[in-house]
């Protein structure tokens, strides 16, 4: 077969094969293509799908292990109005959560522990009364200084242990007929005394008895000079006018908080308090 031949069969040739393709593709002839593309959308769906899923997960393991912990400043909410003031990564102080930093209080008076045996020495001459170490050496000071200027202490009660504040609490209370509430207006619960520590003393005036144990005791001299000068020894009165313990006001009851030991005694307590 010639070439001339074989040019005019290839035509034809093209033409059977043309008729041979279904009318539904000639007619479309991007169909093959448009199936590709298909392919390409469910592809995406399905990553979606997945982008979705993982989304899911992650939402569910911050809410419940907070992996992906919130770095920006917490925003104010009814029940956390302070939370607006804190920097990122800053904890609240205790007055912002002071429901979890509440000890355990009790009638206004907060848990003291007992001071060991061994550290108490006396403070009288007879030994009737006794503080720790550190108080006593430096209210021996506190006392020698005021009898140089004619002021005479009269000490009255020191370091209690908690039998004997359970007298202290519960018989006078009986005697007194007075409910728990009223007694613990003016003497604490046996286990919530100051006294337990050590480092509370009463004072009274030794030319005034008549004053003792009583709100007029702020009359005396001997208060006078306690109010002056009881800081340069490391004392302070514990239950002034309209405390925030809700005690009676008590001139004679001081406490020394002269060292490490006292002073995280006591204001560790009251930083917790409510």
């Amino acid at each position: 077969m010639d070439n001339a031949s074989l040019s005019r069969k290839t035509p034809q040739a093209s033409e059977l094969a043309a008729d041979e393709i279904p009318e539904a593709v000639r007619d479309h002839p991007y169909l093959e293509a448009g199936g590709s593309q298909s392919k390409k959308k469910g592809l995406i769906w399905k990553l979606v799908g997945l982008a979705a899923v993982a989304f899911g997960v992650s939402i569910w393991l911050h809410l419940n292990f907070n992996f992906f912990p919130a770095t920006s400043r917490a925003q104010p909410t009814q029940k956390n109005p302070a939370a607006a003031t804190l920097a990122p990564g800053s904890a609240p102080s205790p007055a912002t959560n002071s429901k979890a930093a509440t000890p355990d209080n009790l009638l206004g008076h907060l848990p003291y522990p007992e001071a060991p045996a061994a550290d108490l020495v006396n403070v009288t001459s007879d030994g009737s009364i006794k503080l720790r170490t550190s108080a006593a050496a430096k209210y021996q000071e506190m006392a020698n200084a005021a009898a140089a200027s004619g002021i005479y202490f009269a000490p009255i009660s020191g370091f209690r242990s908690v039998d004997d504040q359970q007298h202290v609490f519960f018989d006078v209370k009986a005697e007194r007929r007075q409910n728990a509430s009223k007694r613990a207006e003016v003497s604490a619960p046996p286990g919530y005394s100051e006294h337990h520590t050590g480092y509370a003393i009463d004072l009274g005036d030794g030319s005034s008895p008549d004053t003792n144990l009583s709100p007029s005791f702020e009359n005396t001299q001997a208060f006078k000079w306690l109010e002056a000068n009881a800081t340069a020894f490391s004392f302070e009165m514990s239950f002034p006018k309209n405390n925030r313990q809700g005690v009676s006001y008590e001139p004679w009851h001081w406490r020394f908080v002269g060292d490490r030991q006292s002073l995280e005694t006591f204001y560790k307590a009251h930083s917790l308090k409510k």
